[in-house]
């Protein structure tokens, strides 16, 4: 498993992202990729949903995967099942995306080295709403 990056480096990459593709975004407001989506747009990030399933999440238009994202996010945020992330972490590469973030309980070693390698920054079994939270919101520049 990646190693977590240090608080002033984990803060400076959360600062200068803007849009994220969230994979696995669930449109049931209960569940932890709405609510931490939600709060990931009331804080001026740009959400771009990922879910086979739907069309619109949260106001935006929703794409079957990331392949189909006709932009390049800045970051894609996975709430995927850990053996999903190999071919997530493939496509994030191809989109030339910044950074690859594995929710609370995600991990994928292959998946996670490959995107290292890549060039990625990697992130994984943390959460980006409370890492927001607590080296962003709570301690603003």
């Amino acid at each position: 498993m990646q190693q977590a990056p240090d608080d002033p480096t984990l803060r400076a990459f959360i600062e200068g992202i803007h849009s994220i593709a969230v994979v696995g975004l669930s449109p049931h407001p209960e569940r932890p990729s709405h609510v931490v989506s939600r709060y990931l747009q009331a804080h001026n990030f740009h959400i771009i949903p990922v879910n086979p399933g739907q069309t619109e999440l949260l106001g935006e238009a929703c794409f079957p995967n990331l392949d189909a994202v006709p932009e390049r996010p800045d970051l894609v945020l996975v709430f995927r099942r850990s053996e999903e992330v190999p071919p997530i972490a493939d496509a994030a590469i191809r989109k030339g995306s910044s950074g690859l973030w594995l929710q609370l309980g995600i991990h994928d070693e292959g998946g996670e080295a490959k995107a290292a390698e890549a060039g990625l920054f990697v992130v994984s079994n943390h959460c980006l709403m409370v890492e927001h939270r607590r080296l962003i919101a709570s301690h603003p520049s």
